[in-house]
């Protein structure tokens, strides 16, 4: 305490430093909080997530209408609205401007400064001054805080903004200006789970994220793979590949990180043939690829099934304490008729591609699996921008996050029919609810810390929550991959959801969940990500009577045959919570030369008779406990 204390005195060496920064944090607590922008389940659709960044979920067409009111027309707001959205883009193309002379860009310097004075207004001078790139931020501020009702000051401004023009620099600025209105609209970002799957960019939902000015990230299913990977879980890399060979984005993600598939192309030439159920899902990228490509995949497809179900069933024999014999399909597999028994049925089995099976030892690898499997993961947990994101995924990440007295989760909390909390039994000890959570993080970050070592029991676990029973991030009581492939019958496809789904549709019981977490405000809402919303069915994305929010973001192009939309993104300022609807996303050229409308659908949930200020969030309580410890200091140290 007492080094604390001197490191406080070496910052605020005088009496007065302490007042002034006294009367800082109480201006901060007093002003209202922050718009906050949850978004989950992106599946690397980069562009659909880039959209709803750019245009802050709807909130930057929302905020120009505030701004400007009547003084501009509904045209010229979208037209505004776009050029914030991308302004590079816009700034290029001479569709939507045509004429980019020295009045249109002194007119849209001014519009633009108008705006972002419009945002700042509820942010001190010193956080504005912060959102600033350093080689503008004296020339915005000056033009930001200029009095133009005054005569000279007006010339000022004039004379600053037509030398910029004349420099050529005008471009680059509305591009600086329209990045930091942005900004300022959005205070800070949750990433409720699943930044993986599916689409082929997840290196850049992963980088802008990276750049990204505040964020924080609760881990899904399929991150948790990529992380369990990373780590050193054969299994994990097994899975993602596989699925990444399913969905047709294998070769990007070997472009993207650098990966060394040759060895597993080689033998997945050489081992197997056409089959059409390991045909790759390729959706609207199907023209990018040619018919040898596809077979190509295809072969791919079925190498790494097969060496996926291998390594699961060492895992399941090796992990006992995992209680999951009953999924050791290999070992069920009677391989000379081609049929499996299943919960005492017999099924014939399609499709099969059991090439490298050893019928006595089925979940053996052969020495070109093995040879396969090293060369992959040497490959994987050796590309230095996965393992810069995989470290970003660690420190912004957890199972689950508290913040301004919300609890936000990717999955479920598991339950029991009977609505109370389901417990996982590990070596004589139960964890359910919280504690649930806590130990699979425990664990995560355990197996962080020892990549090298595959088979430990950390690392096992990371693939338990993959798939798991009991797992916060699955959330079924079995995963069917095997049967789905191989077997024709869809009764063996099912896999049943935890009861916490149903449940979630009851008050009382999202009470008992943010009680079990310490949040007993009436104000305390659970963000909930994982699931899609099928809006065509009738579901809605607020559960609970109120107290939950379902928000999967649905960008994934094949979830939208289900929910009727592109999903839901939530919003919460201060003056309470919004959910938005999106369209599924429109090119940017598309958008530009049709002018298409950038609002999305906005539902206002709650309305809060008072504005919610700093002082009632997670960072106004750190700023309180700065404020307490200032007054300690001044006390102990200036009051003489």
């Amino acid at each position: 305490m007492e080094q604390y204390k001197r490191i406080l005195l070496k910052e605020f060496d005088s009496k007065q430093k302490v007042i002034t920064e006294l009367i800082n944090l109480e201006a901060i607590l007093n002003l209202p909080k922050g718009t906050e922008l949850y978004l989950s389940d992106i599946h690397g659709e980069f562009e659909a997530f880039d959209y709803i960044l750019r245009t802050c979920a709807g909130n930057l067409n929302e905020k120009i209408n505030d701004c400007f009111g009547e003084k501009l027309s509904k045209e010229e707001k979208d037209k505004l609205t776009l050029l914030i959205a991308y302004p590079q883009e816009v700034l290029s193309d001479g569709f939507l401007y045509p004429l980019k002379d020295k009045s249109w860009y002194g007119e849209i310097i001014q519009n633009l400064l108008t705006l972002l004075a419009f945002v700042a207004a509820k942010y001190t001078r010193s956080k504005v001054r912060k959102a600033l790139p350093p080689q503008y931020a004296y020339i915005i501020e000056e033009l930001l805080y200029t009095d133009r009702n005054l005569p000279d000051s007006n010339i000022y401004f004039e004379t600053i903004q037509n030398y910029l023009i004349d420099l050529g620099e005008a471009s680059q600025f509305i591009s600086t200006l329209a990045k930091v209105i942005r900004q300022l609209i959005i205070d800070h970002l949750h990433i409720v789970g699943d930044i993986f799957d599916r689409g082929a960019a997840a290196d850049k939902v992963m980088n802008e994220l990276m750049a990204y000015h505040s964020v924080d990230i609760q881990w899904g299913n399929h991150d948790i793979i990529w992380m369990g990977a990373f780590f050193g879980s054969k299994e994990c890399l097994l899975i993602l590949l596989r699925i990444a060979a399913r969905y047709g984005y294998l070769y990007d993600i070997e472009r993207a990180y650098g990966l060394n598939l040759r060895p597993l192309v080689l033998f997945a030439e050489k081992t197997y043939s056409e089959n059409a159920k390991f045909k790759p899902k390729l959706g609207k990228r199907s023209d990018d690829y040619s018919p040898e490509e596809i077979l190509q995949l295809e072969k791919i497809h079925q190498a790494l099934a097969i060496i996926q179900f291998k390594l699961e069933n060492q895992l399941i024999k090796r992990r006992p304490e995992f209680n999951m014999s009953q999924h050791l399909t290999l070992d069920k597999i009677d391989y000379w008729e081609e049929s499996v028994m299943i919960e005492e049925k017999k099924h014939f089995l399609a499709n099969t591609c059991f090439q490298t099976i050893n019928p006595q030892k089925p979940e053996e690898l052969t020495d070109e699996e093995e040879e396969v499997v090293a060369t992959l993961l040497d490959s994987f947990q050796h590309s230095i921008q996965l393992k810069n994101q995989i470290s970003f995924l660690m420190n912004k990440g957890s199972m689950y996050k508290i913040y301004n007295n919300h609890l936000l989760f990717h999955g479920c909390i598991p339950l029991e029919t009977s609505g109370d909390f389901q417990p996982l039994q590990i070596n004589q000890i139960r964890y359910a609810g919280k504690e649930l959570l806590d130990f699979f993080e425990y664990h995560i970050r355990e197996s962080s810390k020892n990549p090298e070592i595959q088979n430990d029991f950390s690392t096992d676990l990371i693939w338990y929550c993959w798939n798991g029973k009991l797992s916060p991030l699955f959330g079924k009581d079995k995963m069917t991959t095997l049967e789905r492939y191989f077997i024709e019958d869809k009764q063996t496809h099912v896999e049943k959801e935890n009861p916490y789904f149903s449940y979630r549709n009851s008050a009382n019981i999202c009470k008992l969940i943010l009680e079990e977490f310490g949040l007993f405000s009436e104000h305390s809402r659970i963000v909930n990500g994982h699931t899609p919303v099928k809006t065509l069915k009738g579901e809605s994305p607020i559960r609970g009577e109120g107290m939950l929010f379902v928000i999967d973001g649905g960008l994934c192009e094949a979830y939208q045959k289900k929910t009727g939309i592109a999903g839901y993104s939530l919003l919460n300022n201060s003056y309470g919570f919004q959910i938005v609807t999106h369209q599924p996303f429109q090119n940017v050229q598309k958008m530009i030369e049709e002018a298409l409308d950038l609002s999305s659908l906005k539902r206002v949930i709650e309305h809060v008779r008072e504005r919610t200020l700093i002082k009632s969030t997670t960072i106004g309580q750190s700023l309180i406990e700065q404020q307490q410890e200032l007054s300690v200091l001044l006390h102990e140290f200036y009051d003489y």
